[in-house]
């Protein structure tokens, strides 16, 4: 039985240390945060649309799919550039790295258009 409360214990001191942390962070990467979230979801929504309904056009649902992870993908390339605790990225100005995401983000999803026939 301690084992179990033990357990408990520190599962919400790792909640409670992460959330912390979290709170510290900027705006701006909480709101990438936030897009890479939306984006996951919708992803996770076609995954299950698909099991329920079917996916007779499968080029149409690899494409939807693989547009909200590709997405996902490079708003985590992003957010990991703009980040300005990381060292390796320190003198890339975020406007240049925003600049590299949107053509990035145009030729994902012009290579999507074209999957889908």
């Amino acid at each position: 039985m301690g084992r179990t409360s033990s357990t408990k214990e520190d599962a919400g001191a790792l909640f409670h240390s992460l959330r912390s942390a979290y709170a510290a962070t900027p705006v701006n990467l909480k709101i990438i945060d936030l897009y890479v979230g939306f984006a996951i979801f919708t992803a996770l929504i076609q995954v299950v649309y698909m099991a329920m309904v079917g996916s007779f056009p499968f080029n149409s649902f690899l494409s939807g799919v693989l547009s909200c992870v590709g997405t996902a993908v490079l708003a985590v390339c992003l957010r990991i550039q703009v980040n300005k605790e990381n060292k390796e990225f320190k003198d890339l100005p975020p406007e240049r790295a925003f600049a590299d995401f949107v053509p990035c983000n145009l030729v994902l999803h012009l290579v999507i258009m074209n999957f889908l026939g």
